[in-house]
């Protein structure tokens, strides 16, 4: 865990993704690069018809200075913190300030649910998470002192979720957490019996060579049951697979990752397939 990467837009919730970034940092010695994206698109900068160069830098000065202020936190003392400013918010940037700095990980903030509406989905944080090749801790939020000691990860066994699987587990040993492995049956067209569980997970766990234990865990969906269990062993982070590009709405099937990480409200990890 050297490197961690914190895109802020200086909201509330970005200040609660720096400060759970703080918390990792502390304890396993990480440097937080700190993101932050200027809404300039190409024209605006390059165009002298549309704009001229001394805004553009009048702009950069603004931000940084307000960066500047946004980081003067208590709790980043004793932390390196590197700030970093691009001139566009373009969410693949993200991606790839993660690999030039070699991170291990991206820590943001997404406002969850208001309502009957649903935040997360198209927003920043679900745009990040498609195209961030590493783990993404999406955290809505605050959680000063934050540490992962149970780490539980949901997927539905098929081959498919294995390397994410793989990812999370690597993840857990990295940062010492006890490692929860869950399966959700829910009743209807996907119950499984448990011979059928049973051989679902051990084929899992053997294309995996692992010889893990999975809980096995029964409620009326999945969504309700990857919350409930998490509750009932008062877990500190929730793990669930993306396939990338096609966002978290294809995790088990329909919308289920993006109702747990709009509902959750322990901070959600996402690891893309």
């Amino acid at each position: 865990m050297k490197t961690i990467i914190v895109p802020v837009d200086f909201s509330q919730q970005s200040e609660y993704a720096l400060e759970v970034a703080a918390s990792l940092a502390k304890k396993h010695g990480s440097e937080i690069i700190v993101l932050h994206m200027l809404e300039l698109n190409y024209a605006m900068i390059s165009s002298s018809e549309a704009y001229h160069p001394e805004q553009t830098v009048f702009l950069l000065k603004v931000a940084e200075k307000r960066l500047g202020e946004f980081l003067q936190k208590g709790y980043l003392k004793d932390i390196t913190v590197t700030p970093v400013i691009k001139h566009y918010k373009v969410f693949s940037e993200v991606n790839e300030v993660a690999e030039n700095h070699k991170a291990d990980l991206i820590v943001m903030g997404s406002h969850g649910t208001d309502g009957l509406q649903e935040i997360f989905i198209g927003s920043n944080a679900e745009r990040v998470v498609r195209n961030a090749e590493v783990p993404v801790i999406v955290v809505k939020k605050p959680r000063p002192g934050f540490k992962i000691d149970t780490f539980v990860f949901a997927c539905d066994f098929k081959e498919e979720t294995l390397p994410a699987f793989n990812k999370a587990k690597a993840f857990a040993e990295k940062l010492r957490a006890a490692f929860k492995v869950v399966y959700i049956n829910t009743p209807g067209d996907h119950f499984l019996s448990d011979g059928d569980m049973n051989q679902q997970i051990s084929k899992f766990l053997d294309h995996a060579k692992s010889g893990i234990t999975v809980d096995k865990y029964c409620d009326y969906s999945v969504e309700r049951g990857v919350l409930n269990y998490c509750e009932s062993i008062q877990a500190d982070l929730v793990g669930i697979p993306t396939h990338g590009r096609k966002g978290i709405a294809h995790f088990f099937m329909g919308s289920i990752g993006e109702d747990i990480a709009n509902h959750s409200t322990i901070p959600v990890i996402t690891f893309k397939l």
